[in-house]
């Protein structure tokens, strides 16, 4: 069973580097929690490649740093799209 947590962990990381995606859709893709994918791509990856976990990490901490915006942006759509509905 641990072998294929390290495959796990490792398919996560190689899945969130080549697409530079974000832990939600990782999670989505692989049918697994956000809670798992985190673990997985933070903890369990220091231990199996600490190389591979810290190219993750720069993904990660770039999606952190954007998150406001997207968020902005997902917002503004919502408001657009009420707006063509209603006008």
């Amino acid at each position: 069973m641990k072998g294929y947590i390290e495959e796990r962990a490792i398919e996560l990381a190689n899945y969130i580097i080549d697409k530079k995606t974000t832990v939600r859709a990782a999670a989505k893709k692989f049918g697994i929690s956000k809670s798992t994918v985190h673990k997985d791509v933070t903890e369990r990856l220091m231990k199996i490649s600490p190389e591979l976990a810290e190219k993750v990490r720069v993904i990660l901490e770039e999606n952190k740093a954007e998150r406001h915006i997207r968020g902005g942006e997902a917002t503004k759509a919502k408001y657009q799209e009420a707006k063509t509905k209603t006008g």
